[in-house]
């Protein structure tokens, strides 16, 4: 017995030992909870219970010249439903009425809201999407639906906001406008000015600490770091929303009629380089055509004929030749080093001057005059070149901007073929605004401007940064050189390459340019045309530069040269434009004093006045407070009976001025 209580009490001491063991541990766990990893499981719990949240910044708007709205910021909700926060009499109450209001905004049958509101309750779906897309109005209607009405708790509605940029002008000039997104691994990309300038449009973000309720809700709590959102600056453009129509409208007919792959137009302000209308159209595969790719930016390729005012102006600058100097086009064909260079027209033009020879265009003629003056050195020629600026890219704010390229004799690629080459447009590439930027400086006497797209950035009324016109090259020629330039310009259009555009009632000025393309690629296979027409417009005092390209037109009927397939969107987009626009006047200095007239007005009021002063004049009819002002700046004192007007005066008109006299005036 003794042996059994004694095991007894060995197993109570064991037991014992245990708790206190595990009591021990216990105590030690917290202790080092407390003490020792306390500030670690405080941080824990406060990251699980409050948390950060970042307040999103407004993003600023984009504007026309004209203060059009361009792009703009707007909330867009998607409505979910959670089945299950609703009570089954509540939820039996309002289903019906629910479905039949969806209904009539969503444009749905009412019993299939029914059905998958019933549906999405029995498979205790917690999140089922009622709508997308839905806007600032629609959403507020929505709310106040049966069962939603009653809220997230009781009524089962989930409310998700998201800010989404719009374009309230439409798909016009949206490649220009351009976007900002988020990809799928974080970073952000884009395009046009709303990439360009983002760093001003995008504002900063703020924060704001929340802390976690019921049903992973998170409500604000006081807290001094709290940051508020600094809203984006507005971007002003230099896009005129008229004359953009006008382009994109104009464009989109020439490239539908031809069927053609893709196109792009630029109207530029010739004297500050504010671009007024970019288009760039794409067909896609259903044959519709889209802004997709900026093509007058980017698309750097061989300009064909167009080039050959850059010839023009180099060899008359350089005095090598004149515009009467007369070539023999040879029948049409001239060979280098075994390869044709050939003219459009079959059978040449026999022999004609230079001037002529651009005027029409002609191949045989343009590179004998460039061959001839500088085969024994070409760097004179190609250095002209870079002199004048066209080796390099315009710089503007955008990124993607097509390189130019300029074959140079020291190049390992330099051939004997190189020289003929470019003289006619081959072997060398630009993009068209960097074709429109040469032209344009023809048609500004000479100074070269560079392409503007925006123009200010403001905040409100305030302005945070203004754009200047930007000068790329004070004078790429002489004004003796830009007036024969000028001339031959306009001879396209009236009796050149261009003669089909003229029209006696509205002058421009301008030329033709037709390339081949991929014309090297799997043995020319892959070969189209680009036709093209650049060029000012009026002719006599250039307002607006302009530039058209079209690439790959249906050639199933022979007519894919520039003057039949861009000339006529140019002519379009100059006519529409003084046609409809409002025409104004300038004034150059309104301050400016005409001596003659400032002689003849002294005379007559030195005159008048004196006559005014050397005798009374007659205010019988007059207001009688002007009566008074009028005797009173006379000196004379006037003593007023009655009220009205005058009806008589007690010194007679005609009668000498006397200015210590008393003049009563009888009002009525």
């Amino acid at each position: 017995m003794a042996i059994e209580d004694k095991n007894i009490s060995y197993r109570i001491y064991l037991v014992a030992f245990i708790i206190f063991m595990m009591a021990l541990a216990i105590a030690i766990k917290l202790t080092n909870i407390q003490w020792v990893e306390g500030d670690y499981y405080r941080k824990l719990a406060k990251d699980r219970t409050v948390k950060n949240f970042v307040i999103p910044a407004n993003k600023g708007n984009i504007y026309s010249a004209d203060g059009s709205l361009l792009a703009t910021s707007i909330p867009n909700y998607e409505i979910r439903f959670d089945a299950i926060a609703p009570k089954s009499e509540a939820f039996e109450k309002n289903v019906k009425s629910l479905a039949d209001s969806l209904s009539l905004l969503l444009k749905k049958p009412s019993g299939f809201y029914l059905n998958e509101l019933r549906k999405a309750r029995a498979n205790k779906n917690r999140y089922y999407l009622i709508a997308r897309n839905l806007s600032y109005t629609e959403f507020v209607k929505i709310k106040g639906f049966p069962l939603f009405e009653l809220g997230p708790y009781k009524g089962g509605i989930i409310v998700e906001q998201e800010t989404v940029r719009e374009h309230p002008i439409g798909e016009i000039a949206e490649r220009t406008i351009g976007y900002e997104r988020k990809n799928p691994d974080g970073t952000a990309s884009g395009k046009g000015i709303e990439w360009a300038y983002r760093k001003y449009l995008d504002g900063k973000d703020g924060k704001i600490l929340k802390q976690k309720i019921a049903k992973g809700q998170w409500k604000p709590i006081s807290d001094a770091n709290e940051i508020d959102p600094q809203d984006g600056y507005d971007v002003l453009s230099t896009i005129d929303v008229y004359i953009q129509d006008i382009a994109h409208h104009a464009l989109l007919k020439q490239l539908e009629l031809y069927q053609a792959d893709h196109g792009c137009v630029v109207v530029m302000e010739t004297k500050t380089g504010k671009v007024k209308a970019i288009s760039n159209l794409g067909r896609d595969t259903k044959g519709s055509y889209y802004e997709t790719t900026n093509y007058a930016y980017t698309e750097s390729h061989e300009p064909g004929s167009t080039f050959k005012l850059v010839d023009l102006m180099i060899l008359l600058e350089d005095k090598k030749i004149d515009t009467s100097a007369v070539f023999n086009t040879y029948g049409g064909v001239v060979k280098y080093s075994g390869k044709s260079v050939r003219d459009s027209h079959d059978g040449g033009y026999g022999k004609i001057s230079l001037a002529r020879g651009f005027e029409v265009s002609s191949n045989t003629v343009m590179v004998q005059a460039v061959y001839n003056n500088y085969q024994n050195n070409p760097s004179e020629f190609v250095n002209h070149i870079n002199a004048i600026g066209l080796n390099k890219k315009l710089g503007l704010e955008f990124k993607g901007e097509g390189r130019p390229f300029i074959p140079q004799p020291s190049d390992k690629n330099w051939s004997k073929l190189s020289l003929p080459w470019m003289a006619f447009g081959y072997g060398v590439s630009v993009t068209p605004l960097q074709t429109l930027t040469f032209y344009n400086a023809v048609a500004n006497d000479g100074k070269m401007i560079k392409p503007q797209i925006v123009s200010e950035i403001k905040q409100w009324d305030k302005t945070i940064k203004k754009y200047n016109t930007v000068v790329l090259n004070p004078k790429v020629c002489s004004s003796e050189t830009i007036l024969k330039l000028k001339a031959v310009l306009q001879n396209v259009v009236k009796k050149g390459t261009g003669k089909g555009l003229y029209s006696k009632d509205f002058s421009m000025a301008g030329k033709t340019g037709t390339a081949q393309v991929n014309y090297a690629k799997n043995g020319g296979s892959e070969k189209y045309y680009a036709s093209s027409f650049v060029g000012y417009f009026p002719a006599d005092h250039p307002k607006y530069s302009c530039i058209v390209v079209v690439h790959k037109p249906n050639t199933s009927k022979n007519n894919y040269y520039g003057a039949d397939v861009a000339g006529p969107v140019f002519k379009r987009i100059a006519q529409k434009i003084f046609t409809d626009a409002p025409s104004t006047n300038e004034i150059k200095n309104i301050n400016k004093k005409i001596l003659k007239q400032e002689k003849d007005y002294d005379s007559y009021y030195a005159k008048t006045h004196k006559e005014q002063k050397s005798i009374i004049p007659n205010v019988k009819g007059m207001a009688g407070m002007d009566a008074v002002a009028l005797f009173g700046n006379l000196g004379l004192k006037v003593k007023i009976i009655g009220v009205g007007k005058v009806k008589k005066q007690s010194i007679q008109a005609g009668e000498p001025l006397d200015k210590n006299s008393t003049i009563t005036l009888e009002l009525s």
